[in-house]
């Protein structure tokens, strides 16, 4: 028994035994934490400052529009650049934005404008970051420890989602928010070094034999071309914009329904990223359900039965246990889906259609938009119930379309 514990233990982290994918997984786990609390401290710098809801809807749209605006031409430059060197250059932009941000703020006290200006550069180098980081990864490790790459670095991000926002928390309420935008800055320095100490065989540049625009449209001309890639890009995306608000609805479901205030919804949000990472944790040592498209749709239509208890459920006792599993799932679907299309896709296009991919950042912000305009209507539970439901339609519906899709295993 203790020899199979072990063993399973072994191949939940058998990426990090790559050096190369061990200095990403490092930087990426200091940078994300960094983010988090930068976002948490933008959004309270801005809240604190103005008292104005619409200014922090304006910040946060102007850091999640240059994303839906950039992010193709994001995935087309990492199809041409070398993967690394594209890595290091927008790590270092958003670096001088941070160092930007925790002066203006340490010193003189930062004006909206300022504000924007940080959050629309961010949007726009995050656009250019995700494809390069999401294809860098494979070519940090051998094909057959791609699904546990990728399902190690879901959990990363979603430990970050609980490591950031909780020692934002501490930080502000004792330092104040410019202290988080300085460490922030810091956790980029670690990006960097990770980057540079990478070895790899030297790099060249891709031959630019099409312009940018000719570029996005042939990545997106693949992905049209090849039925079953469409078919993954398209389960991807669609409940994207249905099922993500549910983390964004659990500000009203802690206030409306349960009535518990901000340390019940810190509590409800920490559960719901914990069950994501422990499910990626899972998903990692199995590799081999990592990258099966039966798997992928139970995932799916868990994920949407799940929405649907939750929204059901009037208990808060019985929220936490719902929450764990619900983001269990969510990330479970979320890291096959892209374990099978990695495995599928040629490198020479990776990249564009990573970017494809990336839009889902875009459309949570609109997902939510809906959600919450919805929940206005109708109420939180109805709202969140109904986009449960969708998805279990839209999973349905590929079954009986696409039955094809549950036999997909890897690049089979």
């Amino acid at each position: 028994m203790a020899g199979w514990s072990q063993s399973r233990i072994g191949k939940a982290f058998s990426a990090l035994g790559h050096r190369n994918y061990r200095l990403m997984w490092t930087g990426t786990l200091v940078s994300n934490t960094g983010d988090w609390m930068d976002q948490v401290a933008l959004n309270w710098l801005v809240v604190s400052t103005t008292g104005s809801p619409f200014h922090l809807a304006l910040v946060n749209l102007c850091r999640g529009l240059p994303i839906l605006l950039f992010v193709l031409v994001g995935g087309a430059m990492a199809d041409r650049l070398p993967r690394r060197r594209l890595m290091m250059l927008t790590q270092s932009a958003a670096m001088a934005l941070a160092v930007f941000l925790a002066v203006m703020v340490l010193w003189a006290g930062a004006p909206l404008w300022a504000i924007l200006l940080v959050a629309t550069g961010r949007g726009i180098f995050t656009a250019f970051n995700m494809p390069v980081r999401h294809s860098l990864v494979s070519e940090l490790v051998p094909r057959s420890d791609l699904p546990n790459a990728i399902a190690l670095h879901s959990m990363t991000v979603n430990l970050t989602k609980i490591l950031g926002p909780a020692l934002a928390g501490v930080i502000i309420g004792t330092l104040g928010t410019g202290v988080c935008f300085a460490l922030n800055a810091a956790s980029f320095v670690v990006v960097i070094r990770s980057l540079q100490a990478m070895r790899f065989p030297p790099e060249s540049e891709r031959p630019p034999s099409l312009s940018i625009g000719r570029s996005i449209l042939e990545g997106m001309a693949y992905v049209r071309a090849e039925r079953t890639v469409l078919l993954l890009v398209l389960i991807a995306l669609v409940p994207t914009f249905f099922g993500q608000p549910y983390l964004s609805m659990l500000t009203l479901f802690a206030h409306d329904v349960f009535q518990t205030g901000p340390e019940g919804l810190g509590l409800l949000t920490a559960f719901a990223a914990g069950g994501s990472v422990a499910g990626a944790l899972t998903l990692a040592s199995l590799p081999k359900v990592a990258a099966s498209g039966w798997w992928m749709m139970a995932f799916l239509l868990g994920f949407g039965a799940l929405l649907i208890a939750f929204a059901a459920n009037p208990f808060l006792l019985a929220a936490p246990v719902l929450l764990v599993v619900t983001g269990a799932f969510h990330i479970a679907y979320n890291a096959a889906n892209n374990t099978i299309l990695q495995l599928r896709i040629p490198n020479e296009v990776r990249g564009r259609v990573i970017s494809i991919l990336m839009l889902n950042r875009g459309l949570v912000q609109l997902g939510t938009a809906a959600t919450a305009a919805t929940a206005g209507l109708i109420g939180a539970r109805w709202a969140l119930g109904i986009n449960g439901l969708i998805i279990l339609v839209l999973g349905a519906l590929v079954l009986m379309r696409e039955r094809q899709i549950t036999r997909l295993q890897g690049a089979e």
